[in-house]
């Protein structure tokens, strides 16, 4: 039995001699064909799909003047308008981009989105945050509230001490503030919104909010969304990004652990890169307090996973993600025009889809690069992200599965990259 089996590679090679070289190319060619064949099979079985929104999650429940609860209202959703104009108008139009000359190019898929109506967009996801988000929503308001204000429509009288408006140092920004003004608007935008998407929580994180809510006059100001099913954090995030109204758009964990007094490093940061058609992400980073006191106390199987899911970050990302020291912090904030290159097209809705946005933003269609002084220099592809040191802590009840969450993520990364490599994934508007 045992010679029978040694024999049996010598017959191969046998075999493989007497045939000719061209045959030999052509069954490998087949089977590197078969096996992308497969693998392209394998990846539209498994890669994640994201469900369309239930009818119910399409609407918001805020608090009223009375203190009762109000009936669930409408969302205003510039996702749904930009996808259907998307599909209508020319996509080499480029009305939409004032600052882009005749001849320059113009991002190919963005479509219209609805003008800004208040400065600044926060979006929690939270799921079973009632222990933690009160400390969060507290910093939260006490900081929007001076340097924001409150919108004039939600009959509040506690302007901001800074103006009520985002202190833009950025050409092409202030372009946008003069046009309003051409136009007859009411100059810079001031104001903010909260969104607390509420992801199927089991606890009373809904109660919580609505009553902080109720305690700070927060009316029509903090909205809480519930989705029916849990989606995770990457799809409550992208769900309350598809209804933002803010000039800007940030995420911020319900923990609290990022410094949210830290927003305006990121709102200067997003306006150093921003390009010429006012897009433009700033991430908050903890890659500085690597060494320190925070990063060390953490256990040693801890900081072996970190760093080995950088290491495989790196590999499988392109260029510019993979420079990204940290990738995963909870403090995101995006340009209201970089929403239409970044929101429409994610799928992935665990904890990796930080990481797809990353990817988003890099791939986004080309457009003209502005200098300082207002003169084009150039185009540039992508959108430019930058990483921002902020202040962060350690916050206890976090609900990640150590080695088994490290484990689904490093897999969610591969089949994320594979999807988009190989066409699962492309930027379509279905």
């Amino acid at each position: 039995m045992a010679g029978t089996l040694l024999s049996i590679p010598e017959a191969i090679l046998n075999l493989a001699l007497q045939t000719p070289t061209y045959m030999l190319l052509l069954i490998f060619i087949l089977l590197i064909g078969l096996g992308l064949v497969t693998i392209f099979i394998t990846l539209h079985l498994i890669a994640p799909k994201p469900r369309e929104p239930y009818p119910s999650e399409k609407t918001y429940i805020t608090t009223q003047p009375d203190g009762n609860v109000s009936l669930p209202r409408q969302l205003p959703c510039w996702y749904d308008r930009w996808r259907a104009t998307s599909r209508l108008q020319e996509t080499s139009s480029s009305s939409s981009y004032s600052t882009i000359p005749p001849g320059f190019p113009v991002p190919q898929d963005d479509g219209l989105i609805e003008p800004a109506e208040v400065a600044i967009s926060v979006v929690i996801p939270a799921y079973n945050e009632a222990d933690r988000i009160l400390p969060t929503l507290k910093e939260m308001v006490e900081y929007l509230d001076e340097k924001f204000g409150r919108p004039a429509s939600a009959g509040q009288s506690r302007p901001s001490s800074s103006g009520a408006t985002v202190k833009h140092h950025r050409l092409v920004f202030n372009k946008d503030k003069k046009e309003r003004g051409d136009r007859g608007e009411s100059g810079p935008l001031g104001g903010y919104e909260i969104l607390v998407v509420n992801d199927g929580s089991k606890d009373s994180t809904v109660q919580v909010a609505l009553e902080f809510s109720k305690q700070n006059g927060l009316h029509d100001i903090l909205r809480v969304v519930t989705l029916e099913k849990n989606r995770g954090k990457g799809g409550g995030v992208t769900h309350g990004m598809r209804h933002v109204r803010g000039e800007y758009a940030i995420f911020a964990d319900a923990d609290g652990a990022s410094r949210f007094s830290d927003l305006g490093k990121l709102i200067e940061g997003c306006e150093d890169v921003v390009d010429g058609s006012n897009r433009g992400v700033a991430i908050g980073s903890r890659a500085h307090l690597v060494g320190s006191e925070v990063v060390v106390k953490r256990s040693a199987i801890r900081n072996f996973l970190m760093r080995s899911f950088h290491f495989i970050l790196m590999i499988l990302t392109p260029p510019a993600t993979s420079r990204i020291r940290d990738t995963q912090c909870g403090f995101k904030l995006f340009s209201r025009a970089a929403l239409p290159h970044i929101i429409p097209y994610m799928h992935s809705e665990g904890w990796i889809f930080d990481i797809e946005m990353l990817m988003l933003a890099e791939s986004a269609p080309a457009t003209p690069v502005l200098a300082s002084d207002g003169s084009i220099i150039g185009t540039s592809c992508g959108i430019k992200v930058a990483e921002v040191p902020i202040q962060w802590h350690e916050v206890d009840g976090s609900k990640m599965n150590l080695v088994m969450d490290s484990i689904r993520m490093a897999i969610g990364l591969a089949v994320l990259r594979a999807s988009w490599m190989m066409g699962v994934y492309r930027r379509r508007l279905s």
